[in-house]
């Protein structure tokens, strides 16, 4: 049977719902990454609004603005954990690696779908795969990070049907 990824959901934001189709949705992509990291792993997802996600990337990042999506990896790492998992010291959720929180701004979400012209759903999970591939390494500081990972990005996004011009699941 395939492992899927836990995923412990929390709302604090009222604006915009979180409708099981966007839950499906993040479940899927995250569950293709799940598959990649080959042990069972578990995650926080926080659904906030501007303002929310602004006072977490002002106290965590000094940085005093709104942004789309926060990762705060439980693990400092230089390259992508799957490599490297036996050299970390891991953190065990109830037999499950945590690999740490996640915060996304619905209200950016919901800016992004329109900008790029694709639903909720789609933008929602992508920016939670972004999160998690934060999470277990990757990043995007330079031109080769930002190809690695983008293509990383869309190809599990394919993998489970999550579409450019997706609008639900």
């Amino acid at each position: 049977m395939e492992q899927k990824m836990t995923i412990t959901f929390s709302d604090e934001q009222d604006k915009i719902e979180v409708t099981d189709k966007i839950s499906a949705a993040i479940c899927a992509a995250l569950d293709a990454a799940q598959a990649e990291l080959g042990v069972p792993a578990c995650l926080n997802l926080l659904f906030t609004d501007s303002e929310g996600i602004r006072e977490l990337n002002r106290e965590f990042r000094g940085i005093d603005q709104a942004t789309d999506v926060l990762s705060f990896p439980a693990y400092e790492l230089s390259t992508p954990l799957a490599e490297c998992l036996d050299e970390v010291e891991a953190e065990y959720v109830e037999g499950e690696l945590f690999l740490g929180d996640i915060a996304i701004s619905m209200e950016r979400a919901q800016e992004q779908a329109e900008e790029y012209g694709h639903g909720l759903v789609r933008e929602t999970a992508f920016l939670a795969l972004h999160g998690t591939l934060h999470l277990v390494g990757y990043d995007h500081m330079t031109p080769e990070e930002e190809k690695i990972m983008t293509q990383k990005q869309e190809a599990l996004l394919q993998s489970v049907n999550i579409g450019r011009e997706m609008d639900g699941i």
